[in-house]
């Protein structure tokens, strides 16, 4: 096996590892994975409107949208009308959606998936997932 197969094989294993690991805990909070990493993702931008979060979630908005109708439902995020816009909502978190669990769990999960590797190796890391992204998009593209 080359070195590549080999590393893209591990990517994929850490990702469904990762994924696995945060799917459990989530739905032991009532969440799905999609809606965990939806309210996270709001709880550090409240106010910012369905097509801003799908944006930068990287998430087509209709997808977002169906997330974001059943947070509502389980009443964890509320839509506001937006003061400048009315004909847009912000959505922000209701008091359930403050108090869930999911925001501490993802700091605390990122807090021990990352423990015991140092900053420099995870900067580089971080540069070529960075890179790998975009040379998916590319071929995505042609």
């Amino acid at each position: 096996m080359t070195e590549n197969a080999v590393f893209i094989d591990t990517l994929m294993g850490v990702i469904r590892a990762l994924r696995r690991s945060y799917d459990t805990r989530a739905r032991a909070i009532g969440l799905t994975l999609s809606r965990a990493r939806a309210l996270t993702a709001l709880a550090g931008r409240e106010g910012v409107t369905q097509s801003e979060l799908a944006a930068e979630l990287a998430i087509e908005a209709p997808s977002l949208k169906r997330q974001i109708d059943a947070l509502v439902a389980d009443g964890f995020v509320a839509r506001q009308p937006q003061e400048d816009d009315g004909r847009k909502n912000a959505l922000v978190l209701t008091p359930r959606g403050r108090d869930s669990a999911i925001v501490d769990f993802t700091a605390r999960l990122r807090r021990e998936v990352l423990a015991g590797i140092p900053s420099e190796e995870l900067e580089v890391a971080a540069r070529v997932l960075k890179q790998i992204a975009l040379n998916l998009e590319k071929t995505d593209r042609t």
